[in-house]
């Protein structure tokens, strides 16, 4: 069936490519990695969702897990599945979920409480001009969220009110600890944890200073190596919520992450979405750039890009 002409109005260039490349797409299974009366740890992989959300009737990690209960004869009203943190749709990794109210209640205490800690790994894009991060640091840096709720790091003079009359603008501290593991010529690979663990914030935090991760088309990467998002929540640790126990569960990322990082890409072919637009601009008989000051920037593109990349679109 063809998808000519569904362009940027339909289905987004990524998502079919995955439908058509991805062997497990839309039948993502999840992995248990343990298991007690209080929690249950898994591994969640990219492409599925942690929970559902309103108007979604896609499958999620949460009617995973119920399902696998049901099947079993173990799920009950007091007894099921508990959320107590997400994971993004395209980030895959160790994922807990509490089994009753109480141990909710104690493993979300904790987790606001600072006693629970989140290791990620991620593949991000060398900027190719700009300030070098050191090898080792803090991002300390409020987070806003746009009109299509895409978190970014707003400008400093944007934060202290938005738009006329608009009243202040909203944001929320986040703080990331960050270490580059591995710096190749194209890609760095970072390891990540958190303070805050707000929505997108590694995400948002890591394109702020010129490293978009690869494969993230909301925050406008140039590549897509692994045809997917390339974050992985690699190791969990938490108290027990019964036993008070120091728990930690750790599955590393794929080791083609490391290898391509430490290979380097200097000619990487362009993500399927800018493919896509300039096969759209050819189709159209429009030329497949165009010059950066006379370009017209869209709402939707508008609303993903950073305040400074705004700026220098307008020139």
């Amino acid at each position: 069936m063809s998808n000519k002409g569904e362009g940027f109005h339909g289905v987004k260039a990524s998502t079919r490519y995955k439908r058509e490349h991805k062997a497990d797409y839309g039948r993502e299974k999840i992995e248990i990695l343990y298991e007690d009366q209080d929690i249950i740890v898994i591994l969640k992989p990219s492409g599925l969702l942690s929970v559902p959300y309103p108007g979604s009737k896609a499958r999620t990690a949460l009617d995973l897990l119920e399902k696998i209960m049901r099947g079993r004869g173990d799920w009950s009203k007091s007894h099921h599945p508990f959320v107590v943190h997400r994971l993004d749709r395209d980030t895959s990794g160790v994922m807990l979920f509490a089994l009753n109210e109480l141990a909710q209640k104690k493993i979300m205490a904790a987790w606001h409480g600072g006693q629970t800690r989140k290791i990620y790994r991620a593949v991000a894009e060398n900027p190719a001009k700009g300030t070098v991060l050191a090898d080792e640091g803090t991002i300390d840096e409020p987070l806003a969220e746009n009109a299509y709720h895409v978190a970014y790091v707003p400008r400093l003079q944007e934060r202290g009110g938005g738009k006329a009359g608009a009243g202040p603008l909203k944001t929320v501290r986040a703080v990331t600890h960050y270490r580059i593991v591995c710096r190749g010529k194209s890609h760095s690979l970072f390891e990540l944890s958190l303070d805050t663990g707000k929505k997108n914030q590694i995400r948002a935090h890591l394109s702020f200073l010129g490293y978009p991760l690869a494969g993230d088309e909301n925050y406008r990467a140039k590549t897509d190596p692994f045809h997917r998002l390339a974050l992985h929540a690699r190791r969990l640790e938490f108290l027990h919520p019964t036993t008070g126990k120091k728990m930690a569960f750790e599955v590393p990322e794929d080791d083609s992450w490391l290898a391509y990082v430490e290979r380097g890409d200097e000619h990487p072919l362009a993500p399927v979405w800018k493919q896509e637009r300039k096969s759209r601009r050819r189709e159209e008989g429009l030329p497949s750039s165009v010059p950066q000051a006379n370009r017209r920037i869209s709402a939707k593109e508008r609303a993903h890009a950073s305040y400074t990349e705004l700026g220098k679109k307008r020139g």
